[in-house]
Parts: C-alpha cells; structure tokens; sequence
C-alpha cells in the first residue's frame, strides 16, 4: 500500500537533486513559482557548491527583474544550458547568456509548455510551424543565444507537402512545481492560485524518466473532497514542502499575499472599476487600438503598452463588448498587470497553459495587440532583443502568428518623448532620442510576409501615427491632428513608408 508523501524542508527536498539534472520549473512571474524551492536550491550552491551543471527548462518567464524566481538560478557553475521562452524577468540568467558563459536558447513559451506534455509521453516532441522565419528556425539561428550554443534543438522536417520546425525532446528528472494544497498522499490542488500552469505535464514527464518531482504548497490537509480538483496526482510527487501563507515565497503572487478576483468570478452585475490613468502616448495607442477590436473578439492583449486598451476600455465602458484572455490560461475577466500579469481579475474560467496555447496556435483569437521593440520598412518586428539584454519571444510567438488580426502597439520614439494633447490634437513637447522604426532588423520576432500567407490583418498603432502591412512594405494610412508630416514622422524615419491617401486619427484619442 503507499503510505502517507514524504515532507521535507526546501533544503531537505534540493539535497535531493543531482549534479547533471534537467530541471523543469513551473509558474508565470510570481504565480505558481515554487519561490521557496528555487531560493533553497541557491542557497545550496552557495554554500556547498552544489549542484553542478544542470540544465533549465521553463516555459514562462519566472522573476521580478531583480533576484527572486529563477534568477536564483543564476550562477555559473550551476547551470550550464538555460532553454526558456522568456528572458527579461531573470536579467541575471540573461547575464550569463549575453557574457557567453552558460548554453542559452529562446523558444515559444507555447512550445515549450507543450514540448512537456511531449516528453512526459515520450513523444519525438513538438512539430508545429510557430517560429518558421524567424531567428528561432534553424535558418536563421535556431533559437542559439550565444556563441557557445551549438547543438541543434530545433529542426526544420519535411511533413506531406509542407516544412514544419521540429523541437526536439529531451528527458526532464526534476520537476519543482508549486499548488495550494496537498493531502497525505500527496495529491495537489490550486484552489487559491491565479493559474493552473504546467505543473501536471512537467510532474508527469520527471516521474517518466525516472526522476524527481517537489511540491510546494501552503498547507496539508486528510483528504481532497473533490478529485477533480486535484490538478497533480500524488502518485507523480516524492517530496512536499510545506511554506506558510504569509510567507512572501508562498505568495499568489509577487506582489500580492491574495487577491480573491485572481481565484473566483465575479457576482452578477458586478463590473471591473480600472485606474484612469493620465494623458501619455501609451493613453492615445490604447485609444486607437481599442478601436480596433471586433465586437464579440476572443481577444489577448501583451504585457506592457497593449495593456493600455484595457483601461481605454475600462474608460469608455467597452470591457463587455469583447472576451480577454491570458496566455497563461485565464478566460474573461480583465487581465492584471506589472508582477501580477498572467493572472485576471475575476475569469470566468482558467484552463491550463499548454491547453490555452492549443487554442491560441489553431486560431482561436479574434484579435491580438502586442508590443514592438523595431519595425523595420518590410512590417518586420523585432521583441526578443534590446541593448544589453534578452528579452525572449515568451507566448509572443504563437500569438502573432496565429491570431487573426494583429495590432503592434508602440511609441513612434523611445527615449524621453514627452507628450501633450491639445483640443482634439496632439503636441509634441519632447521628442525621443531613437525612432522604433529601422532600415532592417538584425534579427525578426515577426515575420511579416509570412503574415500575408496566413491570410493575416496588422496595423502598427503608434502616438502619431498609425500604418497597415501591405504586399510592398509598410504603408501610412493615419497621422495624428497637430503632427506635421514632414518633420515629425517621415523626417524620423530611416525609409520612405508608402503614402497614399492619409486620414487623420480620430480626435477623441486625444482628449485630455
């Protein structure tokens, strides 16, 4: 008969991981990071030198931009292969690639949550088209950060009649996840979590291969009640940790003890109230993106300026007109931001993240905006790198190549631009030091004309202006009232955009 899971301290639970291990990490930012666990494992290389040589797999970014999540991760020595969807949340991983002294790979966030799922089944791994064209395909760089990053996890086969890119499997021996609470045989649930992750995938491919799965969690309990509530089974588990509620490593987020919206749906007739914020360029994309969406829309919005159609929406009282979602797996609701993005304020429903991405990847958004680092004449759009980091593709991926219409949200200058509205018109008070459009991209994100075979829409809203990818390049169809042409758009550009006939942006996009 199995007995009672084992319970262990954080240090006792990492004791057990070997030297050589591939590590799979579950969470989204702060939510479902096994904080604890990840801290203990550093404190155990700090103080003994061990383990040594890990590989690290995650699909979410995992940190605060500082030291917490997986940036405790980050010490040479430690690890010496990192393959992640997402970069900028653990700038001291990212360190390490950039100074060429760990194995670094950036693939899909969506891949790689579902590569999970295929190595727990022993599958070849993931054969998909998201990243074609890309500096992920192997074409174009394979996803290789650096230079010491050689071997080839990615592969361009030949399936029918068409080329798919192949990522491939390989085993994961530790799995650190993380829930709410676990009864004595160790089954896991996320009752008073925001998401459910990818906790079961990257649980059931370590036991697979024979290796070692920890839990966090904040309490045990007898009995689970309810079965289906168990989000891992406790025959998949070998260690519990348990880690107080107040404990900010055990938090639902990491900046937020417990926001009940994150874990329940709202009650009839109860409306969202969002901050107002004040008037800015990210205020104006915001405004004119919104009206861009489709009544009825499947919607996501990226992290950073797409966020700002949230709050138009929440302004001009339109957040029931479309139905947001979250790459992590949330549904309705409004998507939270900063250190609690990834999570939304009352959904209607959370599924798990590889399962929101199988929607996502056969179609299933009516419409996305997203943010842009560069955009070169082509429509081109660079995010997964900036000056002196990675920043990683994350869920950007299988997002901008899937959904049906796609908005690019970004400021016409990056740098110091200041700006001001002006009775239906927009000033200009400073102006940035770089324009985010360029010549051509040392690297694409975004292929834009693999766009136009999938039959895609994409505009790039910007402050002043706004353009629309066409066959022959980027091409302006609206400038903000007050702007000049001349001087103040197309005098800042490295390239000619092609110029028809071009309409004002509407003049409520710049009321103050």
């Amino acid at each position: 008969m199995r007995g009672a899971a084992k319970v262990l301290s954080a240090a006792e639970a990492v004791a057990l991981i070997p030297d050589g291990a591939t590590v799979a990490v579950g969470g989204f930012i702060g939510s479902l990071h096994p904080e604890k666990l990840t801290a203990a494992l550093e404190e155990r290389f700090l103080a003994t030198g061990g383990p040594t040589d890990l590989t690290l797999i995650y699909a979410a970014g995992q940190g605060d931009r500082d030291a917490r999540g997986l940036n405790h991760l980050a010490h040479e020595g430690m690890v010496k292969r990192v393959v992640g969807g997402h970069w900028n949340l653990a700038p001291r991983l990212g360190k390490l690639a950039l100074e060429n002294r760990v194995e670094a790979y950036n693939f899909p966030q969506g891949v790689l949550c579902t590569l999970m799922r295929e190595i727990a089944a022993k599958r070849p791994g993931v054969f998909t088209r998201i990243g074609m064209n890309t500096f992920i395909d192997p074409l174009h760089g394979g996803g290789k950060l650096n230079e010491r990053t050689q071997e080839d996890l990615v592969t361009r086969v030949r399936l029918g009649e068409e080329e798919w890119l192949w990522y491939h499997s390989f085993p994961i021996t530790v799995g650190l996840i993380r829930g709410t609470t676990a009864d004595r045989l160790g089954n896991i649930t996320v009752e008073e979590e925001g998401l459910i992750g990818e906790g079961l995938p990257i649980a059931q491919a370590a036991r697979n291969h024979g290796g070692l799965v920890i839990a966090q969690v904040a309490e045990i309990v007898d009995r689970i009640a309810d079965p289906k509530s168990v989000r891992v089974p406790g025959i998949l588990v070998d260690a519990i940790v348990v880690v107080d509620r107040t404990d900010p490593a055990q938090w639902q987020t990491f900046t937020d003890a417990y926001q009940p919206a994150f874990a329940t749906t709202a009650s009839p007739g109860e409306r969202p109230q969002l901050p107002v914020p004040e008037f800015s360029e990210r205020k104006v994309i915001g405004r004119r993106a919104l009206r861009e969406i489709p009544d009825g829309a499947i919607i996501n919005l990226g992290i950073g300026m797409p966020e700002a159609i949230g709050s138009a929406a929440g302004e001009e009282g339109k957040l029931d007109r479309f139905t947001f979602t979250v790459e992590s797996g949330p549904i309705g609701g409004v998507p939270a931001s900063g250190l609690n993005f990834g999570c939304a304020s009352h959904p209607e429903a959370i599924i798990d993240q590889p399962s929101q991405f199988d929607f996502y990847d056969g179609g299933g958004l009516d419409f996305s905006a997203l943010g842009a680092v560069e955009i070169d004449q082509a429509g081109n759009v660079c995010v997964h790198r900036m000056a002196g980091r990675f920043a990683g593709v994350g869920g950007f991926l299988n997002i901008a190549q899937t959904a049906r219409k796609l908005v690019f949200c970004c400021s016409f200058t990056a740098g110091g631009l200041k700006v001001r509205g002006d009775q239906g018109a927009l000033k200009i008070l400073q102006e940035g030091r770089h324009c985010k459009f360029v010549e051509r991209l040392e690297q694409v994100t975004f292929d834009a004309a693999g766009a136009f075979e999938r039959g895609q829409e994409v505009l790039y809203v910007t402050e002043r202006a706004v353009f629309r990818l066409t066959p022959e390049g980027l091409a302006l169809i609206e400038i903000a009232p007050g702007i000049d042409l001349e001087t103040q758009v197309l005098a800042l550009m490295p390239f000619r955009p092609i110029c028809g006939q071009v309409a004002p942006m509407p003049a409520e996009c710049f009321r103050v």
